[in-house]
This record gives structure tokens, C-alpha cells and sequence, in this order.
């Protein structure tokens, strides 16, 4: 019997326990599928089990690892997908019903690779439906229901990775991979109390994933720690011949040693003065704990560009056309989300004078963010201006006082930019808090390193929520 402790240790310490011979993986398979039949689906956080597979793939782990081939730190170790990543032979559904039987004939490159390393994927995991893309306005937007905060069932696990985000966080896998456009790694791993990377664009490849917006895109890992981001962006970043979009950039992940030199982090202005009191002060907290290897500048102004509409606008006009046919066919109809029914006709409006023009100012974005960059090695603000949202509201009622100050999050997706988040603390109804660090393009080793560095001096990513 593996104990339930064993289910919430991060994917590294599974792999040394699996490669230590001390449990096996077709254990940690059976009982990470029993929790997901459960749990998972009590957070709505399940759409497909893969249990002949997994069960297959587990025991060919096994067997190697007892024969000495170890493949990857992640080798054995179960994991979960985002449904919006293809796997042969076994419904994609995206969360939407009009996909809900969709069948591929390959896998995801993520997929494969994460396979070629040796982890076990058991589940295809909930998702808002089209990853948010015809502009969902409340939680319950997916045929698999709202996803659901493992920390308090009453509020959302955030999108559009909502099942990934639920399944780290309640123990349901040993890591997941989601994906983001505008903040779809970020929002979910905050409010599930995970920790997530958003890698930067092209760094891994997009082949067998749903298209919301090519030129926003991202696939990235929702861990139970940095270093679990790290082993996983380990396994799956580098050129793929099937994503044009996709750079000749390795990933290779080091414990890090003492720094000669500390890190240098700016504090955009804005960012903490109209956020809730607990989020302002598990912040200042961590900035506390970051002084100890980094120097903090204060209130640094953030470039004045319409980050917010720019991506809001790059996202209508890609997603309309990712999604025309569906839009055409008049099945928008059958989308769970009122809101989505009709949101894709809207997008269907957008002017091509406004999305170029939301690409051509992309390039001085770029350039002003890179300006700051010139004097930093990394930015920090709260992930997220609230903890969760009640899953009984929509988004924009929930919090009407708040606000997160400068648009870090379309700013990061527009320019391309990596960035990590980490919980930091609890906030009201006892949700989580959460911290981000963004820095310039290909920066994830520094980011993971002060990641990697703050947890090992605090516990938040250690916390587990009392289950039913």
C-alpha cells in the first residue's frame, strides 16, 4: 500500500525513489489512476483515463530500471496532459463538445518526448473549452464542468489549464503539462498552489496541440516545484522539424551552486497597490526572502503600450481563424459557456487593420521591455491581484475592487518572454497566493535558479489541501 504522503512528493524525489528501487512505477500508476477515478473527477479535472496504456508503459519502466537503463530523472514517473494534445488512437476533445469524439492518428511532440524520457502519461486532463479562445466569462465552460480548487471547492481552478492546475495540486499526477496564451499556465498553477512555467515561445515545440493563436502559443510544465519545471522543460524543449516556429535551443537543468553575484530584480510600479491585502503581503514576503541572493528595485515604471487590447485583439482574429470552420458550421451553439456561443462571431468582426496593427506595435513592445531588461535580470509582481474566484460568479463580479497594476501577463505572452510562478501563501477562503518572476527571452535557468532558490528556504510548495 503506497502511503498518500508518497502521491504529493515532487516528480524529482519520485524519480529517486523510483530509481532507488524503494516503490515502483506501476504502483505509484495504480494509485495515482485510483485517486484520478475520485478525486479527479470530483474537481472536474478529468476527461480521459489512459489506464491500459499507462499500465503498459509502467511496467516497461520498471523492467528497465531494473535492468539499469534509467532514461531521465522522470523516468516512471506518472503524468497528466493538458486535452488539447494529441495522443493516437485516444480522444483530443480540446473541452469543448463539439470535439468531444475527436480522435488523432499521432501524438504530440511533447508527448513523445516526455514518452522517450520515460514518464508515464495516465490521464488527459480538463480544459476550458477551446482553451478560452471564444471568450469565456465565468468558470463553468468546459463539458467536463468547472474545474474546481482542490483548496476550496467553492472556487475555480483556473484556466484554461484548469485540470492540470486541480490534478498537481490534489496529488492526482506527478506533474502535467498545460499550456498558455495569455496566461492559461499562470492563472490556474496560482490558484491551485502549483508551480508553473511558461517557457519562451518556440522553446518547445507546438506539434499535436490545438491552435488558439500561432503566434502566442505555448506549452509548458505545472510541477509540485521549480526543479520539477525544470527536469520536465529537460525533456521536452529543443527543434522539432514539425513546428516551423520551433528554435534550435536545448534546455539542461543544474542544481545551482552559490552565486558569486546576486540577482537583479525590479518591482514594477502599480503592482501591489490595488491588490487584496493577503496577496500585497505574501508578496512583500517573498521580495524579503529574495533579498537574500538578489537586489530589489522598487516602483519601476512599466512601458505604457495597450498590452491588454493588443492580445486581446491577436487572439479574436487567430482564433477565429483556428476555429472558423466550427464558427461556419454554427456548433458554437453546443459550447457549454454562454458567452462562448456567440463569442466567436465577434471575433469573426475584428478589423484586419486592428490585428495588424496589434502585430506591428509587438516589435517596440519588445524593445521597451528589453530596455528594462538591460538593467535587470528578472521582474517579479504577484501572479494574480485575487486568490481564486467563486465558481458561482462571473469573472468580473467577483472582485470588483481589485487590480493587478501593470498587464504583466499579456505583456510576457506578447513579447514571448519566460516566466515562472510559485505559491507564496494563503489567502481569503484559504486559497493560495502566488508569486511570478519574468525575465528576457531564454532566461528559464536564472528564473528556475531564484525559483528553485526561494523554495528551498519556504514550505508553500509543499502544502497539501485537506481531501475529502
Amino acid at each position: 500500500m503506497t502511503p498518500p504522503s508518497v502521491y504529493f512528493e515532487s516528480a524529482a524525489a519520485l524519480g529517486r525513489m523510483l530509481h532507488a528501487r524503494r516503490t515502483t512505477s506501476l504502483a505509484l500508476t495504480r494509485g495515482y489512476l485510483d485517486r484520478l477515478r475520485t478525486i479527479g473527477h470530483e474537481l472536474n479535472a478529468v476527461v480521459t483515463l489512459m489506464e491500459d496504456s499507462a499500465l503498459a508503459e509502467a511496467e516497461r519502466a520498471d523492467e528497465e530500471i531494473r535492468r539499469g537503463r534509467i532514461r531521465s530523472p522522470l523516468h516512471g514517473v506518472p503524468y497528466g496532459v493538458k486535452d488539447l494534445l494529441a495522443t493516437r488512437g485516444v480522444p483530443t476533445t480540446w473541452g469543448a463538445e463539439p470535439y468531444r469524439n475527436q480522435v488523432f492518428d499521432h501524438d504530440a511532440t511533447v508527448v513523445r518526448r516526455l514518452r522517450d524520457a520515460g514518464a508515464v502519461l495516465i490521464a488527459k486532463l480538463a480544459m476550458v473549452e477551446l482553451a478560452g479562445g471564444m471568450g469565456y466569462d465565468e468558470a463553468d465552460a468546459s463539458f467536463t464542468g468547472p474545474g474546481l480548487t482542490p483548496w476550496n471547492r467553492a472556487f475555480w481552478s483556473g484556466g484554461s489549464s484548469s485540470g492540470p492546475g486541480a490534478a498537481v495540486a490534489a496529488g492526482l499526477v506527478g506533474f502535467a503539462i498545460g499550456s498558455e496564451t495569455s496566461g492559461s499556465i499562470l492563472t490556474p498553477s496560482a490558484f491551485c498552489g502549483v508551480t508553473g512555467l511558461r517557457p519562451t515561445y518556440g522553446l518547445v515545440s507546438r506539434h499535436g496541440a490545438m491552435a488558439l493563436s500561432w503566434t502566442l502559443d505555448k506549452l509548458g510544465p505545472m510541477c509540485r516545484s521549480a526543479e520539477d519545471c525544470a527536469l520536465v522543460l529537460q525533456a521536452i524543449a529543443g527543434r522539432d522539424p514539425k513546428d516551423a516556429t520551433s528554435v534550435a535551443r536545448r534546455f539542461r537543468w543544474q542544481r545551482p551552486e552559490r552565486r558569486a553575484h546576486k540577482l537583479r530584480v525590479l518591482v514594477p510600479k502599480g503592482c501591489v497597490e490595488k491588490v487584496q491585502p493577503e496577496v500585497r503581503s505574501a508578496f512583500e514576503a517573498s521580495l524579503h526572502e529574495l533579498e537574500a541572493f538578489a537586489t530589489i528595485e522598487h516602483d519601476v515604471e512599466w512601458p505604457d503600450f495597450p498590452w491588454g487590447p493588443s492580445v486581446g485583439t491577436i487572439v479574436d482574429a487567430e482564433g477565429a481563424a483556428a476555429f472558423l470552420s466550427l464558427i461556419e458550421s454554427g456548433d458554437l451553439a453546443k459550447l457549454r459557456c454562454p458567452a462562448d456561443r456567440i463569442g466567436g462571431y465577434s471575433s469573426m468582426l475584428t478589423p484586419a487593420v486592428d490585428y495588424v496593427q496589434a502585430l506591428r506595435v509587438r516589435a517596440p513592445m519588445k524593445r521597451a521591455v528589453n530596455a528594462l531588461f538591460q538593467r535587470c535580470d528578472m521582474i517579479a509582481s504577484p501572479t494574480r491581484a485575487s486568490v481564486s474566484y467563486p465558481i458561482d460568479k462571473k469573472f468580473r463580479d467577483a472582485y470588483p475592487d481589485v487590480s493587478g497594476g501593470p498587464a504583466l501577463i499579456p505583456a510576457g505572452n506578447l513579447c514571448g518572454l519566460p516566466a515562472v510562478c510559485l505559491p507564496n501563501g494563503f489567502g481569503q477562503h484559504g486559497l493560495p497566493t502566488s508569486l511570478t518572476l519574468m525575465g528576457p527571452a531564454f532566461s528559464e535557468s536564472l528564473l528556475l535558479e531564484a525559483a528553485y532558490r526561494l523554495q528551498l528556504v519556504t514550505e508553500w510548495h509543499r502544502q497539501q489541501p485537506q481531501l475529502a
